[in-house]
């Protein structure tokens, strides 16, 4: 977490082919969280659900560091704030993280130096974390008298032991890049300075395949475990059986029949068309 400014603009967008990368640009306050990144990313994320040139998104940070973080300045002021108005406050961050999860695109994190607080919960909110070997990751909230938000003690338990992950709140208690890997939840590990390079290059892979499809397949991998087996045959069914009538299906399919590569960019663009 950080005490310091933010910088505008808040929230940088480039293209890169069909990758989309947004980038957190609060440098001086290590990417503390702010209303105009807030606002900034949860459109961002929007606008790219429609956008069919659009194919997988990477969500990074500029100056060397993924996010802080809330800012505590500002949280400083909810002190005197009613409680009703403080959860208005925080509902800010859980609309982003539910933006993130409800995007139908594939989002990626691509992570350098701190990824601390709600910064971490940003990162595991991601569908996919390459991360630099010396990033570090911390559940920072009770060395400031807070418990976690934004999912964070959700999205940990989804590969730690709940003693594990007691002790990594309790704490606040420091991981890097290579722990986490190792713990499961880091996708590709780099060199310090080439998590944002590698990020952009598994978008640009992801991205070639059928939108609608790796839609369903997003949708189906989070809500995997946390249902009973029937609910998760039954909406794999459902989606499977909207699938098979797709042209994707049918370009998948006449591609492996016909020994060539499926060419579902074009899918794509014929539909923006």
């Amino acid at each position: 977490m950080s005490a310091t400014a933010t910088t505008e603009p808040p929230l940088l967008r480039q293209r890169h082919g069909v990758v989309l990368l947004l980038s957190n640009n609060n440098v001086a306050a290590r990417n503390a969280l702010t209303p105009g990144f807030y606002q900034g990313l949860v459109q961002a994320l929007r606008e790219a659900a429609d956008d069919a040139s659009v194919g997988a998104i990477v969500l990074t940070g500029e100056g060397g560091h993924f996010c802080a973080g809330g800012d505590l300045r500002q949280l400083a002021q909810r002190h005197a704030m009613a409680p009703q108005q403080r959860r208005e406050e925080l509902e800010r961050l859980n609309i982003l993280v539910r933006a993130i999860a409800d995007c139908p695109k594939p989002v990626i994190a691509a992570v350098e130096g701190a990824a601390a607080g709600a910064g971490l919960s940003l990162a595991l909110a991601c569908d996919m974390l390459v991360a630099a070997e010396d990033a570090v990751f911390s559940v920072a909230y009770v060395k400031v008298g807070l418990s976690p938000d934004g999912g964070a003690t959700h999205f940990l338990a989804q590969f730690l032991s709940r003693q594990r992950m007691t002790q990594l709140c309790l704490t606040g208690e420091r991981i890097s890049g290579v722990q986490l890997h190792a713990l499961g939840a880091v996708n590709a590990l780099t060199p310090p300075g080439q998590a944002r390079a590698q990020a952009l290059e598994l978008g640009q892979q992801i991205a070639q395949g059928p939108m609608q499809a790796m839609a369903d397949i997003k949708a189906l991998c989070r809500m995997a475990a946390s249902q009973p087996l029937a609910q998760q045959l039954e909406e794999e069914a459902q989606r499977m059986v909207q699938a098979q009538g797709r042209d994707e299906a049918r370009e998948g399919i006449g591609a492996f029949l016909e020994k060539r590569n499926p060419d579902f960019v074009r899918l794509r663009q014929a539909r923006r068309d």
